[in-house]
């Protein structure tokens, strides 16, 4: 199954360009009107009628999950508790209908997920008690009470992902009633997601859906129709869902690497009946891996962007090599956007494009020329990230400040957002151009980006130029605003720098005020100096791969811009 993909063509060649991106609103009232109308109809007569039809007596094959679940969730499991980013709740007690949940936690209870953790710890023999008393549980709430929540669409696709994957612990009991509902209830959730597949929100979540669709055409007797049907709808959800250059609309790293799961489990469901998937699907994941390996840093996890986490390790890992794919990172990227410079031991990621637009995703960051900065495996410049992926612990206010731009490491005009955060979670007015240009060297490689994201309400451009040695040992830069458009406040205008610090390293000012001394976690010394503001050393957060927030520092460089701009130089450089 594995793909030796040559190197991905970088989507942007040497020079100048310029991104624009039309549209800041979410969704019209008549489109959320629809939406809500359209989960009505799951509550009325007609939509009963639609479930029913013939039930299957068995499946057709069962196909193997290529992805390794968590050992420790697994565990945890066995001893009779379901654990999810911070929350654990006892099996015996668990209740589906008022379980008063996280939503990451009740998404991974709904999507039956944790029957992958549990497999890859337990034998049939162990698992399969544990798997029906969950499973009888959820079909006696649920199996014939269509719910807002658990019959959502992508997380039917999921299931039946799930379901079929690990059929084996779930249809081990000789009680032919509890087979036969597990069966009944799997085709009525096919037909459900028949009619509502492209109702779910672009990008992984319409993508899983569809992916339910093709599941069920191809391990359900009677298929045939379903599948074309659903080969064809998943077809132009990953068109929707996924650039050119393989990244996903949302521009988050943890939902692509969701996606690339997704994908690498339904290509496995046609490895059962012995079929090759659509081109669309090997063309997807070919696309996708690079682009997603873009974003990785040292450490082999993900940066932090678009409310996602760095994931762990292990999991980004396990994903990588479920694909099959093969390849080198993607250095830069079109409407993915992150631009990559490697050089020595270090990696430079910058996000050099817009938000995502408001109307395909809800929850968007406002992240535009901030950048992550690792050393080996060690981060030194990070972004807090985690506004989707947090503990349930971390209060909601916190959770939705790590969207803002000053949770990430870049300028700050005014304590405002370069793109506007409004209360419903959507984005509104900010950046919708952001300038770019890139060249590179065996000497050294150099990015200047420009966003108008301040022109609007402050009258300023910001432009920020990265330059990285050959030798990864040096990274320079410079951050200007310049004056655009008509100022609206008179006077000068606050601004902040802002780098937040990986977790462990350890910053100390020195004597001028205009340096500090970065020790690394492994030992190494960077020391940073900034010119053109006053340097503090403030409290910061990180999320981490587990969802969990670290304690952190970072380095804050504040001034005033008058009517004529600012300017801040900077630099890090290594000592040892």
């Amino acid at each position: 199954m594995n793909d030796m993909s040559p190197e991905p063509q970088d989507g942007i060649e040497e020079g100048k360009r310029l991104m624009r991106v039309g549209g800041d609103r979410g969704l019209s009232l008549a489109e959320r009107l629809s939406e809500r109308f359209h989960t009505l109809t799951w509550r009325t007569p007609i939509h009963t009628l639609r479930l029913k039809g013939r039930y299957p007596l068995k499946l057709i094959a069962v196909p193997d999950d290529p992805v390794v679940g968590d050992v420790q969730r697994g565990r945890v499991l066995l001893k009779g508790e379901l654990s999810f980013r911070g929350e654990t709740h006892p099996i015996d007690t668990l209740a589906f209908k008022r379980g008063e949940w996280g939503k990451p936690f009740a998404e991974y209870v709904h999507s039956f997920a944790w029957l992958r953790d549990l497999s890859t710890v337990a034998t049939r023999a162990q698992g399969a008690p544990v798997a029906e008393q969950l499973m009888a549980r959820w079909l006696d709430d649920y199996a014939e009470r269509v719910d807002a929540l658990a019959w959502r669409a992508d997380l039917w696709g999921r299931r039946l992902l799930f379901w079929t994957a690990h059929a084996p612990l779930i249809l081990s009991s000789t009680d032919l009633v509890y087979r036969s509902s597990v069966l009944n209830t799997l085709a009525r959730g096919a037909r459900h997601l028949d009619r509502g597949a492209d109702k779910a929100a672009p990008g992984a979540p319409r993508i899983a859906a569809w992916c339910g669709v093709v599941a069920a055409g191809l391990l359900i007797p009677g298929g045939e129709p379903r599948r074309s049907f659903g080969e064809a709808g998943l077809a132009r959800a990953l068109a929707g869902g996924l650039g050119e250059d393989g990244g996903s609309v949302s521009r988050s790293p943890a939902m692509l690497l969701d996606t690339i799961m997704l994908l690498a489990m339904l290509r496995e469901t046609y490895a059962a009946r012995r079929e090759e998937p659509p081109a669309a699907v090997q063309a997807a994941l070919t696309r996708a891996v690079p682009a997603l390996l873009g974003t990785m840093h040292g450490d082999r996890m993900l940066s932090s962007w678009q409310g996602g986490g760095p994931a762990t390790a292990d999991e980004v890992a396990a994903v990588i090599d479920a694909s099959g794919i093969r390849t080198r990172p993607l250095r830069q990227a079109r409407e993915w956007g992150y631009q990559r410079l490697a050089a020595g031991g270090a990696v430079l990621i910058v996000d050099a494009a817009p938000p995502p637009i408001a109307k395909l995703v809800e929850g968007g960051c406002a992240s535009t020329l901030a950048f992550e900065f690792s050393d080996g495996d060690a981060r030194l410049v990070v972004n807090c990230g985690g506004a989707r992926a947090a503990v349930a612990q971390l209060p909601a206010a916190y959770a939705e400040g790590l969207r803002t731009t000053a949770a990430h490491s870049t300028l700050v005009v005014g304590d405002s957002n370069s793109t506007a955060i409004h209360a419903d979670g959507t984005l509104g007015r900010g950046v919708a151009e952001v300038e770019l240009s890139r060249q590179e060297s065996d000497v050294a490689s150099r990015i200047e980006a420009t966003h108008d994201g301040y022109v609007r309400r402050w009258g300023f451009v910001h432009r920020r130029q990265l330059m990285l040695t050959g030798d990864g040992r040096e990274l320079r830069g410079e951050d200007a605003l310049l004056p655009q458009g008509r100022r609206r406040r008179p006077g000068v205008v606050p601004f902040a720098l802002r780098f937040h610090l990986g977790a462990g390293v350890q910053a100390s000012p020195t004597a001028d005020g205009l340096a500090a001394l970065l020790r690394l976690p492994g030992g190494a010394l960077w020391q940073f100096r900034c010119r053109g503001g006053s340097l503090t050393i403030e409290d910061s957060l990180w999320i981490d791969g587990e969802g969990r927030p670290v304690p952190t520092q970072q380095l804050v460089v504040g001034g005033e811009a008058p009517a004529g701009g600012a300017n801040v130089s900077w630099a890090l450089k290594r000592a040892i």
